[in-house]
């Protein structure tokens, strides 16, 4: 495991705001908790038992498989920030006016454990996008997706990373008994969840190969109007090369 600690304030940061008039900041700071988070925190010091742990990363698969049945049609929806945030995105899809799902190779594989190779050639990928992905896989195991897909990525070609940061509002909503680890939690229908600090991103990707082009943290409040909440939520953000070869 990489040693991780929260990045130290800066001043490089970026307001800006979003289509839908939410105002989001990028940059290297992490959220400031409130004392009472802060506190919360704090106490949150026992870990689940080994045997439960044991447990989860061996259902882990089937917890996910429930999840994404319950909430098929109901709980993922367009915010359409992708191709605002990843410009990569857009002009890959500009760019194949030939696309179709005939020329598709669509396949299911356990990143950690399943050759990237057996289904697409070395050296072959444009674009990779672990979009909200390695949070949900156990922090020992991170290191072997990325070393997969290192495998499989065309040099000078980049990983597109967006997933929960740290103090995100979803990490203060755990009740006490759902830590697994540092920044590690399980919810109650047995999926888990990491959350990111810009210190460990880094040393993972660069650990495997990768040049880090950006690594920040986003963060924006979702506003729900109607019931007048405001909900401070952090996202890690980056982009990761694959280096050309040394000639």
């Amino acid at each position: 495991m990489f040693q991780e600690k929260p990045s130290a304030n800066c001043l490089n940061t970026a307001t800006t705001s979003t289509e839908d008039g939410a105002s989001q900041k990028k940059g290297h700071s992490t959220r400031i908790l409130s004392p009472e988070e802060a506190e919360k925190l704090a106490k949150d010091q026992v870990l689940v038992s080994e045997f439960k742990q044991l447990k989860l990363e061996k259902e882990a698969q089937k917890n996910w498989d429930l999840f994404y049945k319950r909430n098929s049609t109901n709980f993922f929806k367009d915010r359409h920030w992708t191709t605002r945030e990843f410009q990569e995105l857009k002009a890959c899809r500009e760019k194949n006016a030939l696309y179709s799902t005939e020329r598709c190779k669509v396949f299911q594989c356990d990143l950690t454990k399943d050759d990237l190779l057996e289904n697409i050639p070395a050296d072959s990928v444009d674009v990779v996008t672990l979009i909200f992905v390695l949070s949900a896989i156990h922090p020992d195991k991170m290191h072997l997706v990325l070393k997969n897909i290192y495998k499989v990525l065309k040099p000078g070609k980049c990983v597109l990373f967006r997933d929960y940061g740290l103090y995100d509002h979803a990490m203060l909503r755990f009740k006490s008994g759902s830590k697994l680890g540092e920044n590690f939690y399980v919810r109650q229908d047995g999926t888990r969840s990491y959350f990111f600090t810009e210190e460990f991103l880094s040393q993972l990707f660069k650990a495997e190969g990768y040049e880090q082009v950006v690594n920040e943290y986003v963060q924006r409040e979702t506003v729900n109007r109607k019931e007048d909440l405001r909900v401070p939520r952090v996202f890690l953000q980056g982009k990761f090369q694959k280096p050309f070869s040394k000639t």
